[in-house]
């Protein structure tokens, strides 16, 4: 059986101020703090390095113009720090990167000396971004970090987040990974803010940013190996493809030929199957012949053993301890981790444990363990009821030599955030993503 540890580590921010019965007038002054000086009423533009070539001072130079204009800017003035020339450069580098990798990216170059650090759902809550890369350890050559999808929508920083990360990827590609969520996707955005977002901050450029990230997102894997020994997927696991017939149906010229739908069992499906799934699609499928990448991304645990439609989201599967232990035991693998489940979705999952520490452990089986892992504390940023979850966010160490041994961080959100009006209309949409009303195949790909 694996071991586990846990530490707990509070992200806040203050403000010194005289103590309750204080006199400013017999104070001594000499004692106080000068006053913070006034924020500067602009900072420079970014620029693209001269060379092409990333450094960590550009990705810090990176981080601290977001923090500033974050706290100081309108949203309609990011651009004035972030030119669409730096984010052209930046987007298409990483895009190029992302595009080549496979489906199922295999980390294998950690050795006793790495660590590699796994994150969950972060949803554009920037500021907890920061403090979790600061808090792990900045990436490194022997840090490795795998994030596990789901950058944007519902915070307010979504395209800040998504382009830090992917600075990090540019920087140091065979160090940082980053795998797809099921919120990057086109309906998703549509529906949860990334969109009205872009289009907010940078205006008549903003259907040519969002359209290249839309095309970005298209190149993000879909899980990861890491060690040989751990499975990381935003949702999960995926059915085994039906074989199809080698020769297609005929059928008279222009006429539209139905196949039959296949009625046999769900099985798992294999990483080989994976391998071969089409994920460079703006929407997974949830009907017809390349279902994997859906499964992958929207796909949920159960106490119930077997495999089964995810009927609750429409799209995706429900697996029980059953097939993790099938899964693990197939490919001689000890830890699958997933994200997907905010405090918002487990609330309605009955035998699963809550996510107010930022992680659970779903399935204890023989071979090993289920972990969902979700990295946005305080989460939902913008909800509708006064009452919030006041959940804690996490994030997993793995050590070498073996890498099977999850280290757990809890973490508190920053505090306090910036004030953001929200893109996208969260008193509807202040449940999780389930029962969505999935629109047509061809009304997505419009």
């Amino acid at each position: 059986m694996l071991s586990q540890s846990e530490s707990t580590t509070t992200a806040t921010t203050s403000s010194d101020s005289l103590q309750v019965g204080d006199d400013p007038s017999t104070s001594n002054q000499d004692s106080l703090p000068p006053p913070p000086p006034p924020p500067p009423s602009q900072i420079p533009p970014l620029s693209w390095p001269e060379t092409g070539t990333i450094t960590q001072d550009w990705i810090q130079n990176l981080i601290s113009t977001f923090e500033w204009s974050s706290k100081f800017l309108k949203p309609t003035e990011l651009p004035s720090v972030l030119p669409v020339s730096v984010f052209d450069k930046l987007i298409l580098t990483a895009s190029k990167l992302l595009h080549k990798e496979p489906n199922c990216v295999t980390i294998d170059e950690c050795d006793e000396n790495s660590s590699v650090v796994v994150v969950g759902d972060v949803h554009g809550q920037l500021h907890d971004v920061i403090f979790l890369l600061n808090d792990a350890g900045l990436p490194s050559d022997n840090r490795f970090f795998v994030f596990n999808g789901d950058y944007v929508d519902r915070g307010a920083w979504g395209l800040e987040t998504f382009l830090l990360l992917l600075a990090w990827k540019v920087f140091l590609p065979h160090r940082v990974f980053l795998l797809r969520g099921n919120h990057e996707s086109k309906y998703c955005t549509s529906v949860y803010g990334f969109e009205q977002e872009v289009m907010s901050k940078y205006g008549s450029d903003g259907k040519h940013v969002y359209r290249k990230c839309l095309g970005c997102f298209e190149g993000l894997p879909l899980a990861s190996i890491i060690a040989g020994r751990v499975y990381t997927a935003h949702g999960g696991l995926f059915r085994g493809t039906p074989v199809t017939p080698s020769k297609r149906p005929k059928g008279k010229k222009g006429r539209k030929i139905v196949l039959k739908p296949d009625l046999s069992p769900l099985t798992l499906g294999s990483l080989e199957e994976l391998a071969k799934a089409r994920r460079s699609v703006l929407d997974p499928p949830w009907e017809g012949m390349n279902l994997i990448p859906g499964d992958v991304l929207w796909s949920d645990p159960s106490m119930k053993p077997g495999l089964s439609p995810n009927t609750e989201r429409g799209i995706g599967l429900i697996w029980g301890p059953d097939c993790t232990e099938e899964f693990l035991k197939k490919y001689n693998l000890k830890l699958i981790i997933r994200s997907h489940e905010g405090p918002d979705a487990r609330v309605k999952r009955p035998g699963l444990l809550g996510m107010g520490e930022g992680y659970t452990i779903d399935h204890e089986v023989e071979s090993g363990k289920l972990i969902t892992i979700f990295s946005a504390p305080d989460y939902p940023q913008f909800q509708a009821t006064e009452e919030r979850f006041n959940n804690k966010g996490a994030y997993i160490v793995l050590e070498g030599p073996n890498f099977d041994t999850p280290v757990f961080h809890s973490f508190e959100a920053v505090v306090p955030r910036p004030k953001a009006n929200a893109f996208y209309n969260y008193v509807d949409a202040i449940d999780s993503d389930e029962e969505l009303d999935l629109p047509p195949v061809s009304d997505l790909s419009s």
